[in-house]
Order: structure tokens, then C-alpha cells, then sequence
């Protein structure tokens, strides 16, 4: 069994290269949808990291406070609000803390805020809302309020980017399942081409007693092999743009977005597995779909 596994292998790198011209075609052209599929998933992650970074001032109301605005008076319009049917917390946050915040949620980047000749960031109070439905009365509350020079409450753009996030995965669905199918038809066809390239080598071995596993077995492994190589190049070229993109776009990202992209090593790590596991899928597809159609499996 182990002796016919090696057997098969080395009979597919064998007619990997003997058809090297229509492996090289089926590999690039699986590598290339694999490419665009990449394009989405890294999309379709982004817009979900974006979509519950958003979310979660969704359940938020912030009051920025003026300069002159002491402690004292923010403490007594906290008093105010906590009474207030649909709030769940309330909390003074010094521009300090607001900082420090900031600087957690920069990650690396950081350091880029160590070089500010002052903070530029004002007091404020943070109500965490248990009611959301509440949020437009409190926010209007608290824009009457004195001491309060501007208030925070994006609901209406919170909600137009759930819509839009729900709208990129169904479409990224889509396109994956159109790229799935499209890369099992060039597999099979690359198979196909291997099966009538040796008919009369399948019909001498028929005949001599050989068994359907040691007829099929180099062509399912053929599959495997152009399935697996694809997702490997797909791999090394969507991660380096993606690393690329991150580089040029990062700390633009955080003040288009207000938050980072997803971290590259965590996508990576990521797809992978994901890649590997569907360009293995792929080529299996393609090589059960060619044998059972021209070896009459």
C-alpha cells in the first residue's frame, strides 16, 4: 500500500512535467483566482474587524468636554445622566487616560505619539448605554449640557457599515463559489489531457491485471500536486501585498477608519491553512471528476 502511494506520487511529479505546459497553465490560473479570492477574504476580514471596532461606540455616548470645564462639574453632570432611563455605566475619562487609550489601540505605532508637544485630546464622560434605542436622547441630552463642547453618537454610521459588511460577504460568497468551480473545471481538464495522453498505457495495464487504484492513483495525486502548488504561490504573493499594503496604509488606516488593519501574521497563519486545505480540495475535485468521467470510475 505505502510502496503504491510512492509509486503514484512519483508517477504525477513525473507527468506534472510532461504535460508542463498545460500544468503550468492550470497552476498559474488557479493561482491567479486564488489571488482574486485572497482579495476578498482580506476585504471581507478587514470590513468585520472595521464593523466591531464600530460597534463597540455603537453602545457608547461620549461627551468631550471644554478646557475649562473642572471635575467637579463633570461629576454632577454624571449624576445627572446616571438617573437617565437607558444607561448602564457612566465614567469620567481624564485626557490622560483618553492617551494612553489611544496609544493601546495604535499598537505599534504608538511610538508616533510619544513625539506630541502636548495633548491635544479633551476630558470627557463616557456613558455605556444598556438601551441603544436611548442613545439619540441621551446624546441630545448631553449636548445641552454647559460644559459640553461636543458629543459623540454614530449610529447612522455604524449602521451604514453593518450594511455594507453584510453586503462584501455575500458577494465574497459568491465569487468564491464561482472561483471553486472555475478551478475544479481546470483541474479536470488537466487530468482529462493525461487520461487521453495515455490511453494506450491505461488499456496495456488493463489488460495485464492492474488495479484501478494503480491506474488512477498518479492522476489523483496529479491533482493534488497542481492544487497544493497554487495555493503555496497564492500564499506567497497575496501575503506580500498584503504585508506591502499594510506598510503604506497603516497609520492612514487609523485615522480613515480609526482603527488598524488586521495584523498581518494573524492572516497569514490564517490562510495558509485555508489556501492549502482548498487547493488540496480543488485538485481532488478535479481528478475524481476526470477519472470518473474518462476512466469510467
Amino acid at each position: 500500500m505505502i510502496k503504491g502511494i510512492f509509486y503514484s506520487i512519483k508517477q504525477a511529479f513525473k507527468q506534472l512535467f510532461r504535460n508542463k505546459g498545460m500544468s503550468l497553465a492550470s497552476i498559474f490560473s488557479i493561482t491567479a483566482m486564488m489571488m482574486i479570492l485572497s482579495i476578498f477574504l482580506f476585504l471581507s476580514v478587514n470590513i468585520n474587524y472595521l464593523t466591531e471596532n464600530v460597534k463597540d461606540y455603537f453602545g457608547t455616548v461620549e461627551l468631550f468636554l471644554k478646557d475649562e470645564t473642572t471635575e467637579e462639574q463633570a461629576a454632577d453632570m454624571m449624576k445627572d445622566i446616571r438617573v437617565m432611563s437607558g444607561v448602564a455605566d457612566v465614567i469620567y475619562v481624564p485626557k490622560e487616560q483618553a492617551l494612553e487609550e489611544f496609544k493601546i489601540r495604535w499598537g505599534e505605532r504608538a511610538y508616533l505619539l510619544d513625539n506630541l508637544e502636548s495633548n491635544p485630546l479633551p476630558n470627557s464622560i463616557r456613558i455605556t448605554l444598556s438601551d441603544i434605542e436611548s442613545g439619540e436622547m441621551i446624546a441630545g441630552f448631553g449636548s445641552s449640557l454647559d460644559g459640553v463642547e461636543l458629543v459623540r453618537f454614530y449610529r447612522d454610521e455604524i449602521e451604514k457599515v453593518i450594511r455594507i459588511s453584510n453586503v462584501i460577504q455575500r458577494g465574497a460568497l459568491v465569487v468564491i463559489a464561482f472561483l471553486v468551480v472555475v478551478s475544479v473545471v481546470v483541474v479536470s481538464n488537466t487530468i482529462k489531457l493525461t487520461v487521453m495522453a495515455r490511453q494506450d498505457e491505461i488499456s496495456i495495464m488493463r489488460y495485464i491485471g492492474a488495479t484501478n487504484w494503480f491506474i488512477r492513483g498518479p492522476m489523483f495525486f496529479e491533482g493534488i500536486l497542481i492544487g497544493s502548488i497554487s495555493a503555496g504561490l497564492s500564499v506567497a504573493l497575496s501575503s506580500l501585498l498584503y504585508i506591502k499594503l499594510c506598510d503604506a496604509l497603516g497609520d492612514k488606516a487609523f485615522m480613515l477608519f480609526y482603527t488598524q488593519l488586521v495584523e498581518p501574521r494573524f492572516l497569514i497563519i490564517n490562510i495558509i491553512w485555508i489556501f492549502l486545505a482548498l487547493g488540496i480540495s480543488i485538485g481532488t475535485c478535479g481528478s475524481m471528476i476526470s477519472m470518473r468521467r474518462y476512466l469510467k470510475a
